[in-house]
């Protein structure tokens, strides 16, 4: 009897390598009718610099994106309906370097009773962004019942830089320590480090510097969304197929090689876990707190993501996990307007585990 043929089509461009964002099968249309006339449907530009190019130029390019990617996602997030009922105020810190930063604390008006209390850490791949990027995710974490510090830490480049590694981390790190000093001050019944994409990277990252410098009391948890952890965007490991299956999907291999080489221009940290968690082993990581690690089924850094996990729960953390079907990269939190109700799962999601740990 002849053996029946098997015809195996390869998702994303894994399979054709000219497909897009807006022409993947896999892609929930209302992401498309929301990103394609902001020019992020299409395979995103290859940017004119690489790892070898000259500092100066890295910086200068990763300004511009900077000021590219701010000003798309203001306007993704423009319909976003204001959360109500949150009180918010700053407070400048001195880190351990010495240096000032900038706290943001958004909580419920009027809160009286231990709430969860949420360090939040913002995306941009270490490198650009603020936390204003992230304002009505905090706000809307806070309307949820959560006590939120968001962090305006250093960045490797941008406004905020430059600053490489561990600065940002640095800053993190500081933060908790401040967070964790005032928890009765704060009302606060329980710690969780949280962010996404590069803020991902922080949130574990945090979490492996404390239990390296047994500060594991600090935190109750770690919530990690689309984390950004592995560093060598420029040679995939194919290990790794999501780097090449959604490649240019929000996200190109450039932009994220870009990033990380201005976090560690010099290379001398590509496979140190506290600047790649990716690398982490299972000494680094058994008897970290419980974790959350969720990705994006159209995110080249999906598979990262995965990695990480497993990597936790074969240590024996508490570790789960999920991945949003249909969008790409940080697009539960970016497609709050065109899918809310993806934004509400995710905020759901994150505030019932801060309860969980407290």
């Amino acid at each position: 009897m002849a053996t029946p043929t098997v015809n195996v089509t390869l998702p994303g461009r894994l399979g054709d390598p000219e497909l897009e964002l807006q022409s993947d099968p896999r892609t929930d249309p209302r992401l498309v009718a929301a990103f394609t006339p902001l020019g992020l449907g299409g395979a995103a530009a290859t940017l004119p610099v690489d790892r070898q190019s000259p500092l100066p130029e890295l910086l200068a390019v990763a300004a511009a994106t900077e000021q590219a990617f701010a000003t798309v996602f203001s306007v993704l997030l423009a319909d976003v309906k204001p959360a109500e009922g949150v009180e918010t105020s700053t407070e400048t810190i001195t880190g351990v370097d010495g240096n000032d930063i900038t706290l943001y604390i958004d909580r419920p008006a009027g809160a009286t009773a231990p709430l969860p209390g949420l360090l939040h850490l913002h995306g941009g791949g270490m490198a650009i962004l603020q936390t204003s990027v992230a304002k009505s995710w905090r706000e809307a974490l806070a309307a949820a019942g959560c006590v939120v510090v968001g962090v305006e830490f250093r960045n490797s480049g941008g406004e905020l830089g430059p600053h490489p590694f561990p600065a940002g981390l640095n800053d993190c790190s500081s933060a908790l320590d401040w967070m964790h000093a005032r928890r009765d001050e704060l009302g606060l019944a329980s710690i969780v480090v949280t962010g996404e994409s590069g803020g991902g990277n922080l949130s574990l990252a945090t979490a492996l510097k404390a239990r390296r410098e047994g500060r594991l009391d600090r935190i109750d948890g770690v919530y990690a969304q689309v984390p950004y952890i592995f560093g060598g965007y420029d040679t995939p490991d194919p290990a790794l197929p999501s780097l090449i299956e959604n490649d240019g999907y929000i996200l190109t291999s450039s932009v994220m090689t870009l990033m990380a080489t201005l976090y560690d221009p010099v290379g001398e940290h590509t496979t140190n876990p506290l600047a790649w968690p990716y690398y982490a082993e299972a000494a680094d990581l058994e008897g970290l707190p419980p974790h959350v690690i969720t990705t994006d089924e159209l995110d080249p850094l999906r598979d990262e993501g995965l990695a990480y996990l497993r990597a936790l729960q074969r240590a024996g953390v508490e570790a789960t996990g999920h991945t949003y079907s249909g969008v790409g990269h940080a697009c539960e939190l970016l497609a709050a307007a065109a899918i809310p109700e993806l934004f509400e799962r995710a905020l759901r999601d994150v505030v019932d585990f801060a309860h969980r740990v407290m």
